[in-house]
């Protein structure tokens, strides 16, 4: 590594990255297609209230960082669904609520928001890894509604798109990748875009670390099988 490349290297790897959730930069891919599709429908939504369900990592929160953006939408993480102003959540008309999971869910809370979306007419994109018709809700009404609420499932990333993934990962740190680091990657990390990221942003800094460039050996001595 020459010394004009270390500089500018050693910089961007103390910016710790950000992710951009810009439309431009979401991939797509059979697994999130019908869910990049939705978004990119509204306002024209089979309910006003619709669920994005999926693992960890399959790019809900970047659809809804999406959404929220083109609906002008305010954001809520689930967690604190009962401690928030409900009126002020929903003042712009669009909510997203974000990682809404049954353990430690307050029923009353999120059935007073989807009563209090229905009457005002406002738009709710709520992002799970469950879907909502599984939660064991006590509030019989609260049930009922939640089995109203249209979802679309994304699932983990196939093939095609970790491969892609991974090289724009490697890229935004203006890193080169080849085919076969990239073949080796994705039978070797969870197949996830956290796991892209966590696998890119590890081999990235022991590159920096040991002077070296990225290679399939580097990767094979990271991420050895067990």
């Amino acid at each position: 590594m020459s010394a004009t490349q270390a500089g500018p290297r050693q910089l961007l790897l103390a910016l710790d990255h950000a992710e951009s959730f810009a439309r431009e930069d979401f991939l797509r891919g059979p697994s999130n297609a019908a869910a990049l599709t939705l978004i990119d429908r509204w306002p024209d939504w089979p309910d006003r209230i619709v669920a994005l369900t999926g693992p960890e990592g399959s790019g809900k929160s970047h659809l809804a960082a999406i959404w929220a953006e083109a609906a002008g939408a305010r954001v809520l993480a689930a967690k604190l669904l009962e401690h928030g102003d409900l009126p002020a959540a929903l003042a712009t008309g669009a909510l997203v609520l974000e990682d809404l999971e049954f353990a430690g869910l307050d029923e009353r809370a999120l059935f007073h928001l989807i009563n209090l979306a229905r009457e005002q007419g406002a738009y709710v994109l709520i992002t799970s890894r469950s879907p909502l018709t599984t939660f064991p809700v006590v509030i019989r009404d609260l049930a009922s509604r939640l089995r109203a609420v249209p979802g679309v499932a994304l699932a983990a990333p196939e093939d095609a798109l970790l491969r892609s993934l991974i090289v724009k990962l490697a890229a935004d740190r203006q890193l080169a990748v080849d085919e076969a680091l990239v073949n080796y990657l994705i039978n070797r990390i969870e197949r996830s875009f956290v796991g892209a990221r966590a696998a890119v942003a590890r081999l990235d800094e022991e590159a920096m670390r040991q002077h070296r460039p990225l290679t399939r050996a580097l990767a094979a001595e990271l991420f050895r099988e067990p």
